[in-house]
């Protein structure tokens, strides 16, 4: 997978931006191999090459991810293994709750799945009881009349 994901590096330069100086390929449930790139611009629309390879995969009806890698050459050829940033670890869990088990690559011989690097990921528990006040209208007096005299 990571030479897969290397075959994507494909740098080009626009001005200040580079695009596609980072490759990612994933391998679906089903088995299906999706690659793509980052592509920075700037005011914050570009995005990364992990939101590519998805897009890939959701257009291909697609949702489930097994294994994802992104990785990057440096200016000295030296390859790197990405980890996901912390918008893409979201987006990968969004994309399907059983994506929380994909399994993140994070070097030729480690990885992890998602869930270990994204371990907060359920919504919070209220810290204290709801309040009800004279002036809310709640679920259970659906019919109540508020601020009339």
């Amino acid at each position: 997978m990571i030479a897969a994901a290397e075959r994507m590096i494909r740098p080009h330069r626009v001005g200040d931006r580079l695009f596609a100086d980072v490759g990612a390929t994933l391998v679906s449930a089903a088995g299906n191999q999706y690659s793509g790139v980052c592509i920075d611009t700037g005011s914050g629309t570009g995005f990364c090459a992990e939101h590519s390879a998805i897009a890939a995969m959701v257009t291909a009806g697609e949702y489930q991810i097994t294994t994802i890698v992104a990785v990057w050459r440096s200016e000295t050829g030296d390859l790197h293994v990405l980890p996901p940033c912390g918008r893409c670890r979201e987006f990968i869990r969004q994309i399907d709750p059983a994506n929380l088990d994909t399994e993140i690559v994070l070097g030729r011989h480690r990885s992890a799945p998602l869930r270990d690097l994204l371990p907060e990921h359920e919504w919070p528990e209220a810290l204290d009881p709801p309040r009800r006040s004279a002036d809310t209208v709640t679920p259970a007096d659906p019919g109540a009349t508020v601020g009339l005299v």
